[in-house]
């Protein structure tokens, strides 16, 4: 994990927007289309005959290739690294140009995997089931929910200080950053807008770490109110996997 301090809000904004698009999903669902049937009906005395035109089906394939790849069957799945202000596309097929069947609300954490993934070259797919519906989702944007620690302290250790900023955007966009990677370069996206009340509180998903097992962490900061400042009081992080997770909510 690298140390940045306060500076890195301009990054955090930045790298804040997903989502939409960038979070595809899509739901599957093989197109068919079935002919009319025609009947020709020819009358001479007495005499009717019935002339039926053969009925055929044609089913247009998925796009891509199955693989054995991702989320086993029944697993329970949590959407990540989409802004606080987007959803999740679920998608009818595998793919960016695929119809948008429904919008996943960026913090869903119960949608459940088919056991399907699909490459289309680019990119992963996903086949999902979500409240009743089912799609497809971009696999950068599901994961599975680690455990949640207070690693506060090691937030202070890593900056050195206990920050203070004037906003809450500010001081957790600092501590989001201090569990980002350099290479690869990581996504810090606000997945919880800041709310102020007797705490401040502010989340951001760090997506993209080079750790196939650890897919990232969201960042829950909570600050203390002090004059026109905030003082940072707590840091709840939760581990985002990419493999699955042990009952003690270890990545596996």
């Amino acid at each position: 994990m690298k140390k940045l301090t306060l500076s890195t809000f301009a990054l955090a904004l930045v790298l804040a927007a997903c989502g939409g698009d960038a979070a595809e999903s899509t739901t599957t669902s093989e197109a068919t289309t079935t002919p009319t049937t025609q009947a020709t009906t020819t009358t001479p005395p007495e005499t009717t005959t019935t002339t039926v035109a053969d009925t055929t089906t044609t089913t247009t394939e998925l796009p891509g290739e199955p693989i054995d790849f991702g989320p086993a069957e029944g697993d329970t799945l949590a959407v990540i690294g989409v802004a606080h202000d987007d959803v999740l596309n679920l998608r009818a097929a595998p793919g960016a140009d695929q119809e948008i069947v429904a919008g996943i609300p960026n913090l869903a954490d119960d949608l459940t995997a088919l056991g399907n993934t699909r490459d289309i070259g680019d990119s992963f797919w996903i086949e999902v089931s979500y409240d009743g519906t089912t799609g497809w989702v971009h696999y950068s944007f599901i994961g599975y929910l680690g455990v949640t620690d207070d690693l506060t302290s090691t937030v202070i250790d890593q900056l050195g200080e206990t920050p203070v900023a004037e906003t809450m955007l500010d001081i957790g966009a600092a501590v989001a950053a201090t569990f980002a990677s350099e290479e690869p370069e990581s996504d810090i996206v606000l997945a919880v807008a800041p709310t102020v009340g007797d705490l401040g509180e502010v989340t951001y998903d760090v997506i993209g770490i080079g750790d196939d097992a650890v897919r990232g962490f969201r960042v829950h900061v909570f600050g203390q109110p002090e004059d026109e400042t905030f003082g940072l009081m707590s840091v709840e992080v939760t581990t985002l996997c990419g493999r699955g997770v042990t009952d003690d909510g270890l990545c596996l």
